[in-house]
C-alpha cells in the first residue's frame, strides 16, 4: 500500500510539474511572438516568393520566436534580428516591414532581391544595423532612412541604385559606417553628410559621383574609399591624414589648393592646442591666477583693429545695396519671361502625344538635385510652399548627359519633318516620329520659338540640363537635345504603344482592351512616377498636366510619365487658361479658382486618371446628359456603394475583375479626388495603398490556380478571392 501511494504522489508531482510548465511558457497559450511582427514575417515570406530554404516559415501565422525560425532572433515577444544573407532569396521585402518596432537588425544581403524594384520605403523605424548588399535594387536611397535615428551600420553597396543621392543624413548622427560602393549614384555629395558626426567607414567607390568632397573633411574618418568616380577639385588636406585612404580613378586639380574665401577664417592648424584657444579668453577681472597679457599696445591694437573691420563691413553693405538696387532697376527694363498666348490644340489619335519630362516646379527653375525635402506626413503640403516664390537663375548649369544632335541628323531622321512623321502636337510643339540610320526610333519634339523666354539658347540649355537630371523608370527618358540655327528640339524614348488615353478611349472593336490587373499596374507606375517628381526631387517637381495622353506605354504596358517639364515655361494661370486645359476635367477645384497648381493639384489630376481606368469615360464628355458629363461630379458620390460601382466599371472588363479590389482602387480615388487639397493625400501613401493591393492578389494569385482561379475572380468571398 505504502508503494502505491508513492507511487500515485510521484505521478502526482508529475502533473504539477507539467502544468507549472504549461502555465509559465506562454506559448502552450498564445504565440510568444508579438502579432504585428508575426503578421509582418508572414508578408515577408510571402513576398520572397516562400522559398523552402527558410525552415520554419510561414505564410499565414506560426510562432516566430516560439518555433526558432531561420535566421529570426527575439528578445521576449519581440522580434529584434532578421539575418538572411547569402541564401539565394528573390523577391522583395514586402509592405509590413514598417510595423516591426522592436527590429534593430535586418541583414538580407548577398541574395537576388529586388529585380529592378527600389528600396521599399517601408522600413522597420529603429533599426541599428541595416544590411542590404549585394542585390538587385535600384532607384535611390529611400527617404524612410532619414527617420531611422539609431542606425549605426548602412551597407547597401553593390546594387543597381542611381540618381543623385537625396540629402537625407542630417540627423544620422550614430551612424559610424555606411558603404554605398559599386553602384550608379551621381551627383554631388549632399551636404548633410556632413552632420554624420560618428562616421568612422565610408564607401563610396565605383559610382558616378561629381563635385568635390569638401563636404567630407570635418568628419572623424578613419577609413574612406572614393575611389573611381567622377570627383574633381582638391583633396582636404584634413583627408590626407586618414590610415586607409583611397582616391584612384578621378579627376583631382593639380597644384595648390585655393585660399580660403575673402574674410573667411582659415580652420585651425592641426597641430594647435585646443585648450590654448579657450585660455585665451580669461578675463582681468578673474581675480587671482596669471595676467592676461594684454598691454595698452594690445588694447590700442583692438580698438584700430574694430575700426578697420566696421569700415570694411561698411564698404560691402553700401556695394551690396548698390548692386541690388541696379538689378532691381534692370530686372524692371527687361522682363525675360513674357506669359504665352493661349494656343490652339489639336487633339488627334496618336501613338505619343508628347515626349517631355519635368523639369521644375517655376519658369527657369534652379536646377534640380535629387534631394526629398522634409515630409511631415501629419501635415498637407502648404500651397504657399510650391508657388509665388523667387527663384534665383544660376549662371552655370550642371553638366549634361544626353546626345547632341544637329538639325540635319533630325531632318533626315524625320524626313524634314513630314506631317507622315507627326504623331502629336501641344502648346509647344510638335512631335514627330524619327528613324535613324542605325535602326533606332525615337520620338523627337520640335518647341515653338515663342516657347522660350527671349528665344535664348541659355533658357532652352538650361531646361535641357534640368531635364536630364531626372531619371525613374516610370519617366520617359530624355536621349538627346539639339540647339541649332535658332531651333530647339528634345529626343525622347518611343513608346510604340502610344498613350493610356488612346488605349482607353480610341481603340477600336478589334483592340484588346486592357485588363483589371494591367490597369492596376498602370496606377502603381504612374503614381511611382508622381512620387519621385514630388518627395524625391528637390525643389519638389509639379507635374502641372498629369492626365491619361501623357502617360505613355511601352511593350509590356509599363507606364511612362511625359509632358510636364515644359508647362514651367508658362506662369500657372496662363497655363490654366490655356485651350489645352480649359474644361479637360483634371483640373483640381483650386486650379480653376486661384490658377496656381501644387503638388496637391496633381493628386487630383492622378485621382481623374484612376477614374479613367475604373470606368472608361473620358474625364469631360459634353456628349452626355448634363449630370453625367464632369466624370467626377458623377462617379464621387457612388465610390463607396459596391452595387454602384458594379455599374460604373467598364463594360470592356466584361465582368473580369474582383470586387474587392475594385473596392480598394475606388477608396484610393475618393481620396484623391477630395475638392479640399488639404484632404489629399501625399504621393508616397497612395503608392502604399496601391503596393498593398497588388501583394494581396500577388498572394491570393499562389493559392489559387485553374478554375478555381477563374471561380475566385468573380467571389465576394474574401478569404478565397483574387484580388486582382
Amino acid at each position: 500500500m505504502s508503494e502505491e501511494r508513492d507511487r500515485e504522489k510521484g505521478m502526482l508531482g508529475i502533473r504539477l510539474l507539467l502544468v507549472c510548465i504549461w502555465i509559465w511558457n506562454p506559448s502552450f497559450v498564445h504565440g510568444a511572438t508579438n502579432s504585428a511582427d508575426v503578421s509582418a514575417l508572414n508578408v515577408l515570406y510571402s513576398s520572397l516568393n516562400s522559398p523552402g530554404q527558410l525552415t520554419g516559415w510561414t505564410s499565414n501565422g506560426g510562432d516566430p520566436c516560439g518555433q526558432s525560425w531561420l535566421g529570426v532572433t527575439c528578445s521576449g515577444q519581440a522580434v529584434t534580428t532578421i539575418k538572411l544573407s547569402g541564401l539565394g532569396l528573390s523577391g522583395s521585402l514586402g509592405y509590413q516591414m514598417a510595423s516591426m518596432a522592436s527590429l534593430t537588425e535586418l541583414d538580407i544581403s548577398n541574395n537576388n532581391l529586388g529585380g529592378g524594384q527600389q528600396i521599399p520605403y517601408n522600413l522597420p523605424p529603429n533599426l541599428e544595423r541595416l544590411n542590404l548588399a549585394g542585390n538587385q535594387f535600384n532607384g535611390n536611397v529611400p527617404y524612410s532612412i532619414s527617420l531611422m535615428f539609431p542606425l549605426k551600420y548602412l551597407n547597401l553597396g553593390h546594387n543597381q541604385l542611381q540618381g543623385n543621392l537625396s540629402d537625407i543624413f542630417g540627423k544620422l548622427t550614430n551612424l559610424t559606417t555606411m558603404d554605398l560602393s559599386s553602384n550608379s549614384l551621381t551627383g554631388d555629395l549632399p551636404q548633410s553628410f556632413s552632420s554624420l558626426s560618428s562616421l568612422t567607414t565610408l564607401y563610396l567607390q565605383n559610382n558616378q559621383f561629381t563635385g568635390s568632397i569638401d563636404v567630407l573633411a570635418s568628419l572623424p574618418l578613419n577609413d574612406l574609399n572614393v575611389a573611381n568616380n567622377h570627383f574633381t577639385g582638391w583633396i582636404p588636406d584634413k583627408l590626407r591624414g586618414i590610415n586607409n585612404l583611397q582616391t584612384g580613378g578621378n579627376s583631382w586639380s593639380s597644384g595648390p589648393a585655393p585660399p580660403p574665401p575673402p574674410f573667411t577664417p582659415p580652420p585651425p592648424s592641426r597641430r594647435s592646442n585646443p585648450g590654448q584657444h579657450s585660455g585665451s579668453s580669461s578675463s582681468p577681472s578673474g581675480g587671482g591666477g596669471k595676467s592676461s597679457g594684454i598691454g595698452a599696445g594690445g588694447i590700442a591694437g583692438i580698438i584700430i583693429s574694430i575700426f578697420v573691420i566696421g569700415g570694411i563691413i561698411a564698404f560691402f553693405l553700401i556695394r551690396k545695396k548698390t548692386q541690388r538696387s541696379s538689378r532691381e532697376e534692370l530686372l524692371e527694363q527687361d522682363q525675360p519671361f513674357t506669359p504665352l498666348a493661349p494656343k490652339e490644340v489639336k487633339e488627334m489619335k496618336s501613338i505619343q502625344t508628347s515626349s517631355t519630362i519635368s523639369t521644375a516646379t517655376l519658369p527657369s527653375a534652379a536646377p534640380i538635385s535629387l534631394k526629398p525635402p522634409p515630409i511631415d506626413r501629419h501635415k498637407s503640403f502648404d500651397e504657399d510652399d510650391f508657388s509665388n516664390k523667387p527663384v534665383v537663375k544660376k549662371a552655370n548649369t550642371a553638366p549634361i548627359k544626353a546626345t547632341v544632335y544637329s538639325v540635319a541628323d533630325l531632318q533626315m531622321a524625320t524626313d524634314s519633318f513630314s506631317v507622315e512623321n507627326l504623331i502629336g502636337e501641344g502648346s509647344f510643339g510638335r512631335v514627330y516620329r524619327a528613324q535613324f540610320s542605325d535602326g533606332k526610333v525615337l520620338a523627337v519634339k520640335k518647341i515653338n520659338s515663342s516657347a522660350l523666354p527671349n528665344q535664348s539658347a541659355d533658357d532652352f540649355i538650361e531646361l535641357v540640363s534640368n531635364i536630364s537630371r531626372l531619371h525613374h523608370p516610370n519617366l520617359t527618358e530624355l536621349v538627346g537635345y539639339c540647339s541649332e540655327h535658332g531651333q530647339y528640339l528634345l529626343v525622347y524614348e518611343f513608346h510604340k504603344n502610344g498613350s493610356l488615353h488612346d488605349l482607353l478611349h480610341l481603340s477600336d472593336e478589334y483592340s484588346k482592351p486592357l485588363s483589371w490587373s494591367t490597369r492596376v499596374k498602370i496606377a502603381l507606375g504612374s503614381a511611382r512616377a508622381l512620387e519621385y517628381l514630388h518627395e524625391v526631387c528637390s525643389p519638389s517637381v509639379v507635374h502641372k498636366n498629369f492626365k491619361s495622353s501623357n502617360i505613355l506605354l511601352d511593350m509590356e504596358l509599363n507606364p511612362h510619365l511625359s509632358d510636364c517639364g515644359l508647362a514651367n515655361l508658362t506662369p500657372d494661370a496662363e497655363f490654366q487658361a490655356s485651350d489645352q486645359n480649359m474644361g479637360s476635367g483634371y483640373s483640381a477645384p483650386e486650379v480653376a479658382m486661384s490658377g496656381q497648381y501644387t503638388l496637391k493639384s496633381d493628386v487630383y489630376g492622378f485621382g481623374v486618371v484612376m477614374l479613367e481606368l475604373l470606368t472608361g469615360r473620358k474625364p469631360f464628355e459634353s456628349s452626355r446628359s448634363r449630370s453625367e458629363q464632369s466624370l467626377v461630379r458623377w462617379a464621387t458620390p457612388q465610390l463607396h456603394d459596391i452595387d454602384a460601382l458594379d455599374r460604373m466599371v467598364d463594360p470592356a472588363l466584361k465582368g473580369l475583375y474582383p470586387a474587392k479590389s475594385l473596392s480598394r482602387f475606388a477608396d484610393v480615388i475618393a481620396l484623391c479626388v477630395q475638392p479640399e487639397p488639404e484632404f489629399r493625400p501625399p504621393m508616397s501613401e497612395v503608392v502604399q495603398a496601391l503596393v498593398r493591393l497588388v501583394q494581396r492578389a500577388n498572394m491570393s494569385k499562389r493559392v489559387l490556380s485553374g478554375d478555381t482561379q477563374e471561380t475566385a475572380r468573380r467571389s465576394d468571398d474574401p478569404d478565397t478571392q483574387d484580388y486582382l
